[in-house]
Order: structure tokens, then C-alpha cells, then sequence
């Protein structure tokens, strides 16, 4: 029955686009074949390039840069598709998204066989949803409409944050809840902890005012993070419904671990607010699993593949890395630093976790016990220094993990100690190299970490001791930028405890960046512009805005790159900085403990809500991070094919010159988006211009993210590439 509804569905949508497009529909109904149609269609867009040259220019990638494609017209997208659709059509592409079944993009194919058979095709309702647009958008019936400044405020207020009055009695009234369960347990024996427990001797209130204090303590987090479909409900007051309840304890059955800690469980609503309806979906689908990851797990592929190594091989990009798994690496300048401590671990597991493919094969858990530093990881870590060391363009380390912040204090300053003496020790090899042969020194050291969201508690007084020792001894030989990389998906997750947390990671000097995964349920129109705004407001700059990454597994979690693309245009504008202030910005990293001041000053200048300093971009399932693509292809389910290109803003291994293009599969098509976000309560009308985006262009950096400049010239040589 289904099969029928979906035939007649797809009918009345080619009924409509031949209807809309009279010469198109000639071409279909009159053409003897496939290819006669694919012909007549080019030839008519040809004749619309010979009256737009810059589209033409655009399409032969004679001019392809960001100035180019902010020039082209909405009819000018339209026409490079249809060009690349006919251009492309017949080809076989993999999809990973079907575990590695090919799929083949032939457009006007499609059309041609469904107008000879009277729409009997094996196409859904999605495809031609797309088509229908794509025409409309050819033919100028559909314009683009840019919302105004007013209208994207007025999205923005949508969406309450978590320093809101309101939302902190909330949030007061669900940690009273979830402690009450916590000393429940602990007074029944069903938990038992040397650490946290009680005298039989203490009142109930005695108990309560105990497990409070207790409250601010990672630790107590971490010992009482929840492990359980059955112990999640009961936090939260046995609100889930029995569906979702089936549905994790599926996830449970299949392998897929829980953890999340009391405090970031305390920002899902139990009760939904009429003032804040549907204000906590991005927390809550960063928790619960998906029929979809369920039904991956398993299954799930490494969408990086530089990421998987083997030893004495180079990864994808072409790197020699040591041996194991604690150095990755893409580019040249800079590489990652995993540990081998609890740093490997982190607060929670977010859903749409790149290391989920870790997960299913078991190499990460959330054994904190196991993950504990061996004794051989002190003399391990100064041999992964000498990888740094001795590499002659490696200038930016980045330690992450896992969670960074998760590590001891001792184990941190312990990595942070051998980063210093490494820098040192390359600084004085340089003397004995000539000009044109001295090797990069390290600028940049970077803490990847998504505490300060999870765990606020883990900012603590001595934490912030080390990060200012090492920032001014490692000034004083020439690192020059100190960042802290956090993870915040929506200004809900902004509370005064993270608020506190931030003030004092700006105290040690350091300078605060976010890099927010674009989800669907954060991808709502002004979602993401509200959380940089707040992230503004408590000293913190945007660095990257990605787009969700995997296949099928994260396909609920998954905005489409078109939705990125909009969302950059139509939203994130509001911030824009003027060129002119651009000196100013570049010297917001030295001048870390006053960012607050300087981001309000620079806001009032621009007169702008917030600063859009961080870029659109999609971590290509190859190397690097990009949103140049063109759309080539669509199947017949209506999910969009797209080919990116390398960002031509940054450098690269030079084994991109080998590698190509990439092309991927989006995990789901505009049609099904469009039904998410009406099912998460969105009006799709102001979304309207959706199916017009089908080509992206990277922004360049903000100078604030450049490399300092060196008084000396680096060699050319790349060590520890093998193409």
C-alpha cells in the first residue's frame, strides 16, 4: 500500500514540474531516448550561460574563489547543477551510507523514463521534490528572500539560554531530584563509595546538605555518572517513554556504552516549559541513541581515514606517525596529541561521536580505572615528543584525547612540561640551521576539551595554576598563542556554573574558541546564532561550525550541508566584522584576560550582536576540513551527492594533489530534513530557500586564527611524509 501512495505522491510532483516548465516538458515527452533529453537540457543551459558569464566562468572553475561565488545569482546555482548533473550522470559512486553499495546519479534519466511511463519509476517523492525546486529556481519563479537583521533576532529569541532566571530554577529543582535518587541509594547500600557516604547517625536534611556540597566535586560526577537505560529514567523522574526506554535498552543490548554525569543531566527538562518548548533538543539528542546508531553499531566505519593507521605505514594524508595511536595528523603545521591517561576518556559520550567506529570495536570505553596512566607513559611521552621535534614543519600541537581536561592534574602538567622542553629543544636546534633551513618552532599549544560543557566542576583553582605557569614560562620562548577548544552545541548548555568555570580559564590567559557540531536539532533557525552570542557574552570566540560527520549512524543528528550553507549566509551575517577591524582581532589572542572587554568593544564598533570569527565547514571523509562542493548528483531517494574540493585557504599535505576531490553521499535528503524539522516544531516556511543551496564555497580565516609570523625563513623540506 505504501509503494502505491508514494507512486501517486511522486506523479503529482512531475505533473506539476512539466506543468511549471512547458520547454522542459517538451524535451521530456519528445525525445527518443535518455540522451536526447540530457542534450536538449544542456543546450538550454548553455544559452543561459552565454547571458551570465560570471555563472559560466564559476561552472569551468575558471573563477572559483569566495569573491566568485558570492557574485553568482540564485538562477546561477541552478544552472551549474543541471550542468553537473548532466555532466555527471551514469557515474557509480559508493555510498557508505549502504555499507559500500554503489549508487548511481542520473537525473534526467529519471524524469525522462518516469514522463515515458507515465511515472512509474523507481524514484521517491523526495526526488522529485528536489527536481520540482531545482526547475523553479532555474527558470526564476523562485527567488532567494534574505531574512532581515530582525528577523534573524527574532529567531534568535527562540531559544532561551541556560543563564535565563527561569531556566536556572529548572535546573535547581532537577539537581534536587537526581541528588535525592543519589542519596537513596547511597542510604539503601545499593551504592556503596569510600569517598561519598554518609553517617547513619545524619537527618535526611543533614544528607541533602552533604550530597550539595558534594555537588561541585568532579569526582562525584564521574563516580555517580549514570550507566543504565533504567537508572537514566529514574533520574529523570521515569519521563521517558516507553518507546525511547525499548529503544536504549536496544542500544545497551548492542554494546553501546552510558555515560552521563549528574550535573549535564540536570539540563534536560523533565517537564517541558510553555516559555521553552523543545529548548533542551540539542542536549537531549546528544544523550539518547537513535534506531539508527542502534542498527549501525556494528557496522560503523572510520569517516577520517587518516584516522586509522598501521604501524610503520603512512595514514591517508601521507604521515609517518609513531608507533600507536597517539599522534594523529592531517596537516602539516599541526598535529594531535592523544595521551595515554584518563584523558583518553571523557564526561559523556556524545551521540555522534567520531570514535563511535572505537566504541563498537571496544579500543574506548569509560573504564576510568583501566585508563589510568601506566608507568611507562611518562618515558613513552618524551619519545612522542621527538616525532615533534623533529619534524620540520609541525608549529601547532593540539592535545585532546578522549577529553584533555579529563587527565590528573599531575598528568597534565606532566604533558605540558615535556611540550615545553620539546619547544625548547627545537628552538636551540635551529641555531645550527641556516636560513631557508631552519625547521618550524612551536607557536600554538591547544587543549581540546568538552569539560567546561560537561563538568564545570573541573575548572578548579590549581587547574588554573598550571595553565598560567606554563603559559608564562612557554612565553618566554616564543609560543605566543594559548587556546582552550570547547564544545558547545547550544546556548542551553551555557549555566553560571559554566559561566564561573570560563572566567577563570580567561584568568590563566588563555584564549576560549568553540567548535560547535551543526546537528539537526541545533540547526533550527537562529539556534546556532544564539549560542554565539552567549558564548560571546562569557568571553568565548566560535572557531568552527561542522557539519555533522559519519553515515547512516548519525543520519538524525545530521543537518545537511546545504542547511550549513544557509545557515552561514542567512544567519551567521549578522556577525560579520568589517575588514578594517581585522588588526584589532588579530591581536585578541595577546591580550587574552581582557577578551571580554575587547569582544563587548569590538561588538559596539561593528554594531553586531555577536562576532561570526569561526567558518562553516564539513571534516571531509578524506583529509582536511572544507565546505567548497558542488552538488553532482542526486539519487533516487532525493539524497544529495556532492563533490568538495580542498580548502585553498590553508596548506596541505601535498598528497591532496593526488587525492582529488571528494565525493560524499548525505545521509538524508532535503525532504526527510524538512519533515525533521516540522516534527521538532519549526515553521518549514522560513526555510523555504533550502532546496536552492547546492553549492558551497570555504570563508577564508579570520586573522585571529593565522600563525604568528617567524623572523626566519622555514625550509621547504616536509619530514615524516611518504606519498
Amino acid at each position: 500500500m505504501r509503494e502505491i501512495i508514494i507512486i501517486k505522491k511522486s506523479k503529482k510532483l512531475l505533473d506539476r514540474l512539466l506543468a511549471e516548465n512547458p520547454e522542459i516538458a517538451s524535451i521530456l515527452r519528445n525525445s527518443r531516448s535518455e540522451l536526447k533529453a540530457k542534450h536538449r537540457i544542456k543546450k538550454l543551459v548553455k544559452a543561459y550561460f552565454e547571458k551570465n558569464p560570471i555563472a559560466l566562468a564559476f561552472c569551468k572553475c575558471e573563477k572559483s574563489d569566495r569573491k566568485a561565488f558570492e557574485k553568482l545569482g540564485w538562477s546561477d546555482y541552478a544552472a551549474i547543477r543541471l550542468f553537473d548533473y548532466i555532466d555527471n550522470s551514469g557515474e557509480k559512486i559508493i555510498d557508505l551510507n549502504l555499507r559500500g553499495k554503489e549508487v548511481e546519479t542520473d537525473p534526467i534519466k529519471v524524469l525522462w523514463e518516469a514522463v515515458q511511463t507515465d511515472g512509474h519509476v523507481n524514484a521517491e517523492e523526495a526526488f522529485f521534490k528536489d527536481m520540482l525546486h531545482l526547475f523553479r529556481q532555474f527558470s526564476g519563479k523562485s527567488k532567494r528572500h534574505l531574512p532581515t537583521k530582525k528577523t534573524i533576532t527574532k529567531w534568535m529569541d527562540r531559544h532561551p539560554s541556560g543563564l535565563e532566571p527561569e531556566i536556572i530554577k529548572i535546573r535547581k529543582l532537577n539537581k534536587n531530584r537526581i541528588l535525592g535518587v543519589i542519596i537513596k541509594k547511597i542510604t539503601s547500600g545499593e551504592i556503596k563509595s569510600a569517598s561519598y557516604n554518609f553517617d547513619k547517625s545524619i537527618s535526611d536534611n543533614e544528607k541533602f546538605n552533604k550530597a550539595n556540597l558534594w555537588w561541585n566535586d568532579k569526582n562525584f560526577h564521574l563516580k555517580f555518572a549514570i550507566r543504565s537505560p533504567e537508572l537514566l529514567n529514574e533520574m529523570l523522574d521515569f519521563s521517558l517513554s516507553a518507546k525511547i526506554m525499548q529503544r536504549l535498552r536496544k542500544a545497551k543490548e548492542a554494546g553501546i556504552p552510558f555515560f552521563v554525569n549528574p550535573y549535564y543531566l540536570s539540563l534536560l527538562n523533565v517537564n517541558e516549559p510553555d516559555f521553552a518548548v523543545g529548548s533542551d533538543l540539542a542536549i537531549r539528542d546528544y544523550i539518547l541513541y537513535s534506531e539508527k546508531l542502534i542498527k549501525e553499531f556494528g557496522h560503523i566505519v572510520a569517516w577520517e581515514k587518516e584516522d586509522i593507521v598501521e604501524d610503520g605505514l603512512p595514514n591517508a594524508a601521507g604521515w609517518l606517525l609513531p608507533v600507536g595511536n597517539n599522534i594523529h595528523r592531517r596537516y602539516p603545521e599541526v598535529s594531535i596529541l592523544i595521551p595515554d591517561t584518563i584523558g583518553r576518556a571523557c564526561g559523556g559520550l556524545c551521540v555522534s561521536c567520531q570514535r563511535m567506529y572505537d566504541f563498537q570495536s571496544g579500543n574506548l570505553n569509560f573504564n576510568l580505572q583501566k585508563l589510568r596512566p601506566k608507568e611507562s607513559w611518562p618515558e613513552k611521552l618524551m619519545r612522542l615528543m621527538e616525532y615533534f621535534e623533529n619534524d620540520s614543519q609541525l608549529r601547532d600541537i593540539l592535545l585532546t584525547g578522549g577529553d584533555a581536561l579529563m587527565s590528573s592534574d599531575r598528568s597534565l602538567k606532566l604533558i605540558l612540561n615535556e611540550i615545553y622542553e620539546m619547544a625548547v629543544r627545537k628552538k636551540k636546534a635551529n641555531k645550527n640551521r641556516i636560513e631557508g633551513e631552519k625547521y618550524a618552532e612551536i607557536v600554538r599549544v591547544r587543549i581540546g576539551t568538552r569539560l567546561p560543557v560537561y563538568l564545570p566542576f573541573r575548572i578548579t583553582t590549581d587547574l588554573i595554576e598550571i595553565l598560567k605557569d606554563f603559559k608564562e614560562k612557554a612565553s618566554k620562548i616564543g609560543i605566543k598563542q594559548f587556546v582552550i577548544q570547547t564544545h558547545f552545541e547550544t546556548a542551553m548548555e551555557i549555566t553560571p556554573e559554566v559561566r564561573i568555570a570560563i572566567k577563570k580559564l580567561i584568568s590563566a590567559g588563555w584564549l576560549i574558541t568553540n567548535q560547535q557540531v551543526f546537528t539537526a536539532a541545533a540547526s533550527r533557525r537562529g539556534h546556532t546564532a544564539k549560542l554565539r552570542k552567549v558564548l560571546n557574552d562569557i568571553g568565548i570566540l566560535t572557531y568552527y561550525t561542522f557539519s555533522v560527520k559519519g553515515y547512516q549512524e548519525n543520519s538524525h543528528n545530521f543537518a545537511t550541508n546545504e542547511r550549513a550553507i544557509q545557515e552561514q549566509i542567512e544567519e551567521k551575517i549578522l556577525g560579520n566584522i568589517p575588514k578594517k577591524y581585522y588588526p584589532e582581532i588579530k591581536e585578541f589572542p595577546h591580550d587574552a584576560p581582557n577578551i571580554l572587554k575587547n569582544i563587548k568593544d569590538l561588538q559596539e564598533k561593528c554594531d553586531i550582536p555577536f562576532l561570526s570569527t569561526g567558518r562553516n565547514v564539513l571534516n571531509l571523509p578524506g583529509v582536511g576540513k572544507s565546505l567548497t562542493f558542488r552538488t553532482i548528483g542526486i539519487t533516487n531517494d532525493g539524497r544529495r551527492i556532492l563533490e568538495f574540493d580542498h580548502d585553498i585557504t590553508r596548506k596541505h599535505s601535498p598528497i591532496i594533489d593526488k587525492l582529488g576531490k571528494i565525493t560524499i553521499v548525505e545521509a538524508k535528503s532535503l525532504s526527510d530534513y524538512f519533515q525533521q524539522l516540522k516534527d521538532m516544531g519549526e515553521d518549514i516556511s522560513e526555510y523555504k530557500d533550502l532546496y536552492g543551496y547546492s553549492i558551497g564555497e570555504t570563508e577564508a580565516r579570520i586573522p585571529i586564527f593565522e600563525y604568528p609570523e617567524y623572523d626566519f625563513e622555514v625550509t621547504k623540506e616536509i619530514t615524516n611524509l611518504e606519498i
